[in-house]
Parts: C-alpha cells; structure tokens; sequence
C-alpha cells in the first residue's frame, strides 16, 4: 500500500465518525509500513514515536478503527489476530506454514463472496473468508531439498 499523509488519513478518519488523534494516525501508517501485522507488532513500531502508549490503547485503536470498516480483522489458525487496512474487496490470504507469512490473493472467482455454499442455511451471505495454506517462496528457497538442487 501506498504511503498516505496524515493528512489524508485525518480526512478519512473524519469521514469515517472517528476523532483524529496520533494513536489512529500512527496505527495507520503502521500498518501501511507492515500489513497483516498483530497488535504486539504495531505497538513495536508506533512506541518510538508514541513512549506513552500502550498495548491495551492499541487494542482500542485496532478496534475503533476495524468497528469503523477502515480495517480488516483476520484470524489464520494458530495465528494471533492480525489487522490491515486492504477493506471492502473480500480478497482471500495466503499463509507460510514454515513462517506464518500473509500475502493477499485476490477473489479466487466472480463477485464476493466469491465462493457459494450447497447450502446458506437462510443467511444472507457477503463475505467468504478463504486462507490457503503452503510454503512462501522465502522459506522454499531455505530448505534442504531446495539447497541441495
């Protein structure tokens, strides 16, 4: 994702009903510098510029910010949440089993929520949360068999 200023991630914050403070602010920009990160990761990256925060205020932010639809909440098994700011597509995760790397893929066909169940049981659908599991291209790259080659 594209560097933002805070500017207009003010702006967008505002649009959205939510007060500007620096917390959101750096939140977003942590998570533009490093998406799919979890709380314990952005609370690394923001406490240089912000000492006085806190986990439990990041928490807050991930939040307000996730309730507000400014970012995605995703939950890979064995995995702590992780947030990014990537929203409204329904795009689907790629996951490193050797080490719990995320990238995005997009939709895998059609409109969201992409894939259709036999039966929706009387749901009104419109997400489909799809992760695909596998060995990144990094680690592949680390591994005896692929040395030995």
């Amino acid at each position: 994702m594209d560097k933002v200023t805070d500017a207009a991630l003010a702006e967008t914050l505002r649009e959205s009903g939510l007060k500007v403070t620096g917390p959101r602010l750096a939140v977003l920009n942590a998570l533009a510098v490093h998406p799919h990160a979890n709380a314990d990761t952005i609370f690394t990256k923001i406490l240089p510029a912000l000492p006085g925060t806190s986990l439990q205020a990041v928490y807050g932010v991930l939040s307000a910010l996730t309730a507000a639809g400014l970012l995605r909440k995703i939950e890979p098994a064995g995995s702590s949440a992780l947030y990014e700011r990537r929203t409204g597509d329904n795009h689907h995760h790629l996951v490193c089993t050797e080490c719990s790397a995320v990238r995005d893929v997009d939709c895998v066909v059609g409109e969201a929520p992409c894939l259709t169940p036999s039966q929706a049981g009387g749901f009104v659908l419109h997400t489909a949360e799809v992760n695909f599991w596998g060995v990144c291209a990094d680690c592949q790259a680390l591994s005896p068999a692929a040395q030995a080659s």
